[in-house]
């Protein structure tokens, strides 16, 4: 039977080149200079350490463009909230998610079966398998969710017919 799965996954090789593009841009900015600011990728997130609120905004502007012109989408970022630091210095961590929890993954299969196409859906883990007897319907599935609004980012692997 043809199926495929819907997963959520980061390529995280291109988050650390975004993090350290971002370093080099915040090393060459103006409004940055004589301010300690720090930006650092851990295993599965990211810490910010910036002199003042605006500091710490425009460097999330900032990490947040050069992932996007890596095709790293922002939702996967999860964002903890402001801590203050020493100095007034503020903190935030920003998580990075990868895989789909389960109530996505609900809302996820909910949304195929509103569609009334002859497919099954299945939670596995941190991802979805669809299966269906004829492979237009798996691809009408496909279509169906690129084109709903989401709050994480999904792709669609390993099609088999």
């Amino acid at each position: 039977m043809p199926s495929f799965d819907i997963v959520s996954k980061v390529d995280m090789q291109e988050v650390d080149n975004a993090v350290n593009q971002a370093l080099k841009e915040i090393a060459q900015r103006y409004d940055f200079k004589g301010t300690h600011n720090e930006l650092s990728l851990e295993k599965e997130a990211i810490q910010i350490l910036a002199a003042d609120d605006y500091k710490l905004q425009a460097i999330v502007d900032i990490l947040k463009g050069k992932l996007v012109r890596r095709n790293v989408s922002p939702k996967c970022l999860d964002f903890g909230k402001k801590e203050p630091a020493s100095g007034g210095a503020v903190r935030q961590r920003i998580g990075i998610v990868q895989g789909i929890d389960k109530e996505k993954a609900k809302e996820i299969i909910r949304r195929i079966k509103e569609t009334k196409l002859k497919v099954q859906p299945q939670i596995m883990d941190d991802q979805v398998r669809v299966t269906a007897k004829q492979i237009d319907d798996l691809q009408e599935v496909i279509q169906v969710l690129k084109g709903q609004e989401l709050e994480i980012e999904l792709q669609f692997v390993n099609m088999r017919s």
